[in-house]
């Protein structure tokens, strides 16, 4: 008998997974400043990304910032648990409503 998942339950590898997304309402604070997007200036309402051990952050304006302070341990202590899995990005990036 097998005894693993069945698919529609299994988590994807690891190499599989391009990256992982999660929203920052509330203003970024980093290094005691709190960090706004160097294009249009909004301060919150934040995508963080994280890509192939890159932290990046996404405005509601769509600008997408390479964020060099954060790591992808910082992503994993302050992200929850995954509750979907998209695709691609602009999928995830819908489903936040970005």
């Amino acid at each position: 008998m097998d005894d693993f998942l069945p698919p529609d339950l299994r988590t994807p590898r690891r190499e599989e997974l391009t990256g992982m997304l999660m929203p920052w309402d509330k203003p970024l604070i980093i290094d005691g400043e709190v960090t706004a997007c160097p294009q249009c200036g909004t301060y919150r309402d934040w995508i963080i990304i994280t890509i192939r051990e890159e932290v990046w952050l996404r405005c509601r304006a769509g600008h997408e910032t390479h964020e060099h302070r954060l790591d992808t341990a910082w992503f994993n202590r302050n992200s929850g648990p995954m509750t979907h899995w998209h695709a691609t990005l602009e999928d995830g990036l819908d489903a936040f409503g970005h």
